[in-house]
């Protein structure tokens, strides 16, 4: 069975404001460079997959923007309304660096589209697994408050869009973007129903969320698990977390399917990150992240793009992670791996992580 993979032009023609890195121009600040979230990641990527071969072995397509009560299901209207509005007038910027241009608003609901229709794709059996290529990314925005670049939260849409149709009941969703995946934490916070899982590089973004002990309240007490990794951690750490955290949090929730909030900041050259992974980190969650699907719930795997802000390394790091979903030979050398394995952490420093990840692992039981 083919792996999907869901994209769309348009969606690399939202534009930002008139920014210098994370600051907006003015003052002393210069203009140049634009937001780190910009369209050549993503549409890297897709020429990346073109000139190697490995499109030709997956099922690319687009999708229909979400429906009006797809986004109700997560947002407010007045929210929505509001976005519209401001969409329709020539775009701004409604929460912490989230600003849109004309036509943001639809862009924003294709985004949202891919993600639905990429999972409704596994759920019902036309795709054991799906790749969407979403922009602009969604795990930080809040119900009613868009920040970090998020302006829709696509994943908690497409899950919502799938129980709306009887398509699943349990999911696990788990994001392993650098930034703590708070507007999903959010969401989800107090139900049942959802495991969610962030593994991220702790007082990133945003600096006061995160925290491990953040477990969830009411209904949905210990189905939020946090797991906020040092900078500098590398790929034994990485590799490591996701063996003694993720792993058994899955196997205990027992989940329909996996959603993966995909990005790719944790990379070793990303501007917005301390972290030091590569390809062979993220083929090796990707690995991890299979088996578990195939153990749980009959292989049903799904991510959504989210970060990743080095236009020439994200499309080798992407290309990994779908070489592995895929299962082709195909393949695209990291350009920075020997870079990588140069920067490795010291053994020392592995230790130094390996005991944290021990503390949270007895702090959950496993």
């Amino acid at each position: 069975m083919t792996t999907g993979f869901f994209w769309d032009e348009r969606c690399f023609w939202h534009g930002g404001g008139n920014y210098a890195g994370l600051l907006q121009v003015g003052g002393l600040i210069q203009p140049g460079g634009g937001l780190p979230e910009n369209p050549e990641t993503k549409r890297r990527l897709v020429n990346l997959l073109r000139v190697t071969g490995l499109w030709e072995a997956l099922d690319t397509q687009s999708a229909d923007p979400a429906t009006q009560d797809d986004l109700l299901r997560v947002h407010p209207e007045s929210y929505l309304r509001q976005f519209k509005d401001m969409s329709d007038a020539g775009g701004g910027e409604l929460g912490l660096r989230t600003p849109f241009g004309p036509g943001g608003y639809e862009i924003a609901t294709l985004s949202a589209g891919l993600a639905k229709t990429a999972l409704a794709s596994v759920l019902n059996g036309t795709h054991q697994k799906a790749y969407a290529l979403s922009r602009p990314p969604g795990h930080h925005c809040m119900p009613d408050f868009p920040n970090g670049f998020c302006l829709l939260a696509n994943i908690a849409i497409a899950v919502e869009a799938a129980r709306a149709q009887a398509l699943t009941d349990r999911v696990a969703i788990i994001d392993w973007d650098v930034h703590h995946g708070n507007g999903t934490e959010a969401i989800y916070y107090d139900r049942a129903d959802t495991l969610t899982i962030s593994l991220h590089q702790e007082r990133n973004y945003p600096l006061d969320t995160g925290d491990f002990a953040d477990r969830g309240s009411g209904a949905g007490e210990g189905f939020n698990l946090n797991i906020p990794l040092p900078p500098g951690t590398g790929h034994v750490g990485y590799v490591e977390a996701f063996e003694r955290l993720v792993l058994p949090a899955l196997h205990d929730f027992q989940p329909d399917a996996i959603v993966i909030a995909c990005g790719f900041d944790a990379g070793l050259v990303d501007p917005l990150s301390r972290m030091i992974t590569s390809s062979e980190t993220f083929r090796a969650l990707t690995d991890m992240a299979m088996e578990a699907a195939s153990d749980l719930c009959d292989g049903r795997l799904m991510m959504a793009h989210e970060g990743g802000y080095s236009e020439v390394h994200v499309p080798f790091l992407a290309h990994s992670v779908l070489e592995a979903m895929s299962g082709s030979d195909i393949h695209a050398e990291d350009p920075f791996l020997q870079k990588f394995e140069g920067q490795q952490p010291t053994d020392r420093f592995n230790r130094y992580v390996s005991q944290l990840i021990a503390e949270m692992e007895e702090a959950l039981g496993y």
